[in-house]
């Protein structure tokens, strides 16, 4: 039985390039170089690369990247638009839960979702993060974004996704956030790559700032820094509020 998110990107690689969402990735790769003191000596992974943005924009800035995706759809895209852009850049199909990669890394990325926090047990979550943590090198950063508990707290979901809804977007129907679970239950109504109109029944796990702190903690990493994450333009001076949507997340073993 497929779950929600791997019948999401079935089919849906060039009308997720088009989502509200994606169009940040120039100014989120400007904070990552920054991040890394521009140091094209390091290797990086990118954790669910989805169509390749951000593996692509830093293999066009002379960075060695491999990015990782359950999609074959989102990888398919992906490599065509690497190929547009004369790059030759190593994507591989993994689940995020089980990565063969050991120690090899210098930095970990996930961004936007990509991932972690859309499994549907907390425990699968967490395998996310502790395989992200078993590729890095001991001195190994890692650095995602993920949904921010404390915005549905004094927001409605439902009410964020109509004010950020474009024309021709997916669309969230039936939000309710569970308390108990910090779960969103929605349902997802989008039109495919092919035209097909498609309704899915989705929950995704938000977390709180605390969490994910000790959640890290547990995986052994000393530095651990959460900020709010503003599309395109990440940065360590924003600290995260109730206002934030996502929070940014930079830890160091």
């Amino acid at each position: 039985m497929k779950q929600w998110y791997e019948s999401l990107f079935e089919n849906y690689a060039k009308k997720y390039d088009k989502e509200c969402f994606v169009q940040g990735t120039a100014g989120e790769c400007d904070f990552i170089e920054q991040e890394i003191n521009r140091d094209k000596s390091l290797k990086i992974i990118d954790i669910g690369c989805g169509t390749g943005r951000h593996s692509i924009e830093m293999a066009k800035r002379g960075y060695s990247i491999t990015g990782i995706d359950l999609s074959e759809s989102q990888l398919k895209r992906a490599v065509e638009k690497a190929k547009e852009e004369g790059l030759e850049i190593d994507f591989q199909k993994h689940d995020a839960r089980n990565l063969p990669f050991e120690g090899e890394f210098d930095l970990a990325i996930m961004l936007c979702e990509g991932g972690f926090p859309l499994m549907e047990t907390d425990e699968m979550n967490f395998e996310i993060l502790k395989n992200a943590t078993k590729v890095l090198k001991s001195k190994g950063k890692f650095m995602f974004t993920t949904l921010n508990g404390l915005f549905p707290l004094f927001h409605s979901v439902k009410e964020f996704y109509e004010s950020v809804g474009k024309e021709g977007n997916a669309t969230y129907q039936e939000c309710s956030f569970d308390l108990m679970t910090f779960r969103d239950y929605n349902t997802a109504v989008f039109e495919d790559d092919a035209g097909n109109k498609k309704k899915l029944k989705c929950n995704e796990r938000y977390y709180v700032p605390s969490e994910i702190t000790w959640l890290l903690k547990t995986l052994g990493y000393k530095k651990i820094d959460i900020f709010g994450a503003k599309l395109g333009a990440f940065s360590r001076n924003d600290k995260l509020t109730t206002e934030d949507f996502e929070m940014l997340v930079i830890a160091e073993r």
